[in-house]
């Protein structure tokens, strides 16, 4: 797992996240791994420079090709929930983005294996996670809806785009025990959902409404 860091100054100083930590446990985040992780990680550098000064707001910020960085209280909320089982061994993250809900996996678990479709978010969350020294990640452009089936089964999945349903073809590389946090439906009626591979198959149960951008297939 990767280290935590604490870098930042002004409009990103530790008073800043502090305010943001303190929101987050009001809004029913109590995993106080994720908020430690949260607290320390530097989101500034995961936006634009322009777009730095709120990077510690509770919401979702731009970054590109029609993808946002996802609100911090949607990025705990998952976390807290893939991991309230005992943190998975390996995660496979679908959506790779900014990379930020990546780094936040990868300080919390051994190996994070992130799928990107649009090769250039992807190249510019590399060059982040690199600066950040954070080894334990795997990057592939790809189709996140197929998975990657080399390094399956997971013990954990997150999806960070909404398909309508859960794709049969994640489901199959979740680890028995194995847990998948994602939004599915469509876009003004989605849900966050966690689902459980047991042993006659699958629990879903739902955490809360969603709003994310729809899962696609294909490359760009």
């Amino acid at each position: 797992m990767a280290e935590p860091f604490d870098l930042g100054i002004g409009m990103t100083s530790r008073r800043t996240r502090e305010r943001l930590i303190g929101r987050l446990s009001e809004a029913g985040i109590h995993s106080q791994e994720v908020l430690q992780v949260m607290r320390h990680l530097p989101r500034h550098l995961f936006v634009d420079e322009a777009l730095a000064s709120r990077a510690y707001e509770d919401s979702a910020l731009p970054i590109g090709h029609g993808q946002t960085i996802s609100q911090p209280y949607t990025v705990a909320l998952m976390t807290q929930a893939l991991i309230a089982r005992g943190r998975p061994d390996t995660v496979l993250e679908i959506g790779t983005g900014s990379g930020f809900q990546t780094a936040v996996l990868a300080s919390l678990v051994r190996r994070v294996y992130s799928v990107e479709r649009v090769r250039e978010l992807l190249d510019r969350a590399q060059e982040r996670l690199v600066a950040l020294k954070m080894r334990n990640i795997r990057l592939r452009h790809g189709d996140g809806a197929q998975g990657w089936r080399e390094y399956a089964p997971f013990q954990g999945i997150m999806v960070t785009a909404a398909p309508r349903g859960v794709p049969r073809m994640l489901a199959e590389q979740l680890a028995p025990g194995g847990v998948m946090v994602m939004p599915i439906g469509e876009e003004s009626q989605q849900m966050l959902v966690r689902v459980v591979r047991g042993e006659d198959g699958f629990e879903q149960e739902i955490l809360d409404s969603a709003s994310f951008v729809p899962l696609l297939s294909g490359v760009s």
